[in-house]
């Protein structure tokens, strides 16, 4: 089945890595009343006031911000008493509140709805955010205090939570370079405030090149296939951009493209899949090769500076996974099984050719639309036939919340009286087993021309006992926005997308822990995908879809046969997606596993070049992302993680044959899944928590079986 790669987004994140920044806002406040950001909201859960805040507050604000923040962490250095736990550790966890506000506010914006102004903020902010993190970090009084708590925490008495803090404070600190000499120290310093310059300009570059990089057509032949309804839209989209008469197809930030599906005209399909894949690479204000080649360099020399050989050994110690020699033994492992399921894909998809007459060999352009020519064949059904069983409202209330609703007893209310960023966020109170309200879930679904392509969650307020806030969670989604009066039709996999996002806002939401540095989502990289990959079983169980996969129309439920084809289906295509997957994550690894004086001069090349050594360079299926947009790996948290979700699926496949073997969607289960797992966050070793939850360790087994790699 086809899995999502979805970025997730720590909105409350900033430079100061792995500091959980909320507590009362420091005395001296030197923001303007009037800025919205100088106090907590009033709005229930501390619900960002956007209907008050605007462009020009977030500079001030996040200038007295880092400023508060700097003068608590001074004065916890500073402290003449002997450090103990309260005085140190719980102190640096009560620090920046108000930066915390801010960062928190600008990241939403700046990915879901951003603007000339915001854009030019972040790339002013990023080198001085990377500043004040590491003015923290290499702290030596402060790390001092901290060793001192680290050597003797055995006679502490602490909890076991509080402990594991001690524990990832002392690791934190060092891995971000304590330790290290003052000269090092200063290398380290300029190196991160250069690479968050470039982080910042290459996702800048993706957004700018996506825009521009749309497909341009002169007539509506040109894109025979789609409906009537889109070519219309494409039309409105032409002319939201001054080229009246034209039609333009968007690029989302995947190399595939949807419209390649339907579009009859091959040489259509052919300008729209070069036009992708051309990213960041054809010269131009948007070009990221060279800066690609920055970042490998300085996270190379960053990494040796810290005692590794490369950047992936340096970030792997800190996962699950732990180190490369396990990576490239599960990559490796599945890659020759996925390509030959590929090919015997592409032989398929040549015979369907052939038997029209084409007279062409298919290329990468040709696939999605006779692959799904090679379904309706085989199975009697194309996808298309699914849409009009789901509609989006639906599909979020009858399906998302009616599982959550059945799985864990909690309920939904949505309300109107929250102010949005944008007319299309919808907010909804979530109340628990008891009737209180347990958080607010805000969903933003459609893709716009100023936001960020993919799908993410995001905590604009984490949850912490110590601080006394609850959470407030948001899902955003990429899909197209239809005409004014039109209903919004999901694919399949837009579907799978709705309740993968939403097992993100669960983490978030059942979180209940002490202290903000576990809130949630706030655990290792490649182990933060698991429980939302697991949601996303219960889009196609029975009761669920039963309840919401009904015409938008008649309100008929989806007919059996349909859902019996679709089911039989469910492994169709997958050497396809597994081998474009796969392709993506050896990328980052071959990427992030040279040392500095092997970094490449020619980004294309070496692409070419790893992909040919991994065995993955099929011409018929490129790599989910190219080097150049792949906003994860050189521009999001997925540096030398993406095989992540990889990872978190065989727990996902071993956790969903449990929940099989037990009853499947029952509150039973559903309670023991949140109080071993969902709630705890980063509160322990991610491993035990899952022996916790499964009473043993996962095996593979279940994943090979879904990916149809058995027998290969």
């Amino acid at each position: 089945m086809n899995r999502p790669h979805i970025m997730l987004v720590a909105a409350a994140s900033v430079a100061v890595a792995n500091i959980a920044i909320a507590a009362p806002t420091a005395p001296g406040n030197k923001l303007e009343a009037s800025n919205p950001f100088a106090r907590e909201s009033s709005l229930p859960f501390n619900y960002p006031a956007w209907d008050k805040i605007r462009n020009e507050h977030f500079a001030p604000a996040y200038a007295e911000g880092m400023r508060q923040q700097a003068a608590e962490m001074e004065a916890i250095a500073n402290n003449k008493a002997a450090p103990t736990f309260d005085n140190t550790i719980v102190a640096m966890e009560k620090s920046g509140r108000l930066l915390n506000r801010v960062s928190g506010a600008f990241g939403t914006l700046s990915g879901s709805y951003t603007n000339d102004t915001l854009i030019a903020l972040g790339k002013e902010m990023a080198p001085k955010l990377s500043q004040h993190g590491d003015a923290i970090r290499l702290n030596d009084k402060l790390f001092k205090r901290i060793e001192t708590l680290y050597n003797k925490r055995a006679s502490l008495k602490l909890d076991a939570e509080s402990t594991y803090l001690l524990e990832r404070y002392y690791d934190d600190f060092v891995r971000a370079g304590a330790k290290l000499s003052a000269a090092d120290k200063a290398k380290l310093k300029d190196f991160n405030s250069q690479l968050a310059a470039l982080q910042t300009q290459f996702a800048q570059n993706v957004l700018k090149e996506s825009n521009a990089s749309a497909l341009v057509v002169d007539s509506r032949a040109e894109l025979a296939g789609m409906s009537d309804k889109a070519i219309d839209a494409a039309a409105v989209e032409a002319k939201k951009r001054g080229l009246d008469g034209k039609f333009v197809i968007p690029v989302v930030n995947t190399t595939q493209q949807a419209s390649l599906a339907v579009l009859t005209n091959r040489t259509t399909r052919e300008k729209l899949l070069a036009a992708s894949m051309a990213r960041g690479s054809r010269g131009g204000e948007f070009d990221n090769r060279d800066v690609v080649l920055k970042i490998v360099k300085l996270r190379a020399e960053r990494a040796q500076l810290l005692g590794h050989p490369n950047f992936a050994s340096y970030h792997l110690e800190d996962q699950t996974a732990q180190t490369t020699t396990a990576v490239n033994s599960l990559l490796a492992e599945l890659a020759k099984p996925a390509v030959n399921n590929a090919r015997k894909e592409a032989a398929e998809i040549q015979k369907m050719i052939d038997a029209e007459k084409g007279g062409f060999q298919a290329a990468a352009h040709d696939w999605a639309f006779y692959s799904d020519k090679v379904r309706a064949q085989r199975y009697a059904f194309d996808a298309g036939q699914l849409r009009p069983y789901f509609e989006l409202n639906r599909v979020l209330i009858d399906g998302v919340f009616f599982a959550a609703t059945k799985e864990y007893g909690i309920t939904f209310k949505e309300r109107k009286d929250l102010p949005g960023y944008n007319e299309d966020v919808r907010m909804f109170d979530v109340f628990d087993v008891d009737g209180k309200q347990l958080a607010i879930f805000t969903f933003d679904p459609y893709a716009r021309s100023n936001k960020r392509g993919g799908a993410w969650a995001n905590a604009w307020v984490a949850q912490s006992s110590l601080l006394g806030t609850k959470p407030v969670i948001a899902n955003n989604l990429n899909i197209p926005k239809p005409a004014a009066g039109e209903p919004t039709l999901l694919t399949y996999d837009e579907v799978r997308t709705t309740f993968h996002e939403f097992g993100h806002a669960l983490h978030g939401m059942f979180s209940d822990v002490k202290y903000p540095r576990f809130s949630g989502s706030r655990v290792p990289r490649d182990y933060v995908e698991f429980p939302s990959q697991v949601n996303e079983m219960w889009m196609a169980w029975p009761e669920v879809l039963a309840n919401y996969a009904k015409h938008y129309e008649t309100g008929a439920p989806m007919p059996k046969e349909l859902l019996d084809k679709v089911q039989a289906s469910q492994q169709f295509n997958e050497g396809f997606r597994t081998t474009e997957y796969l392709a993506a994550a050896l990328l980052d690894q071959a990427w992030h596993q040279l040392t500095p004086q092997q970094i490449p001069t020619d980004v294309l090349a070496f692409e070419a070049e790893a992909l040919k050594k991994a065995g993955v360079d099929f011409a018929l299926v490129p790599p989910r992302y190219r080097t150049t947009y792949f906003s994860h790996t050189f521009a999001g948290g997925y540096s030398a993680g993406y095989y992540g979700y990889l990872w978190a699926e065989k727990l996902d496949a071993d956790t969903v044959n449990w929940f099989k073997e037990n009853g499947g969607l029952t509150r039973k289960n559903g309670d023991h899944f949140r109080k071993t797992l969902l709630s705890r966050g980063g509160t322990l070793d991610a491993m035990q928590m899952y022996r916790n939850f499964r009473g043993k360790d996962a095996v593979i087994q279940p994943l090979l079986e879904r990916r149809g790699l058995t027998g290969n």
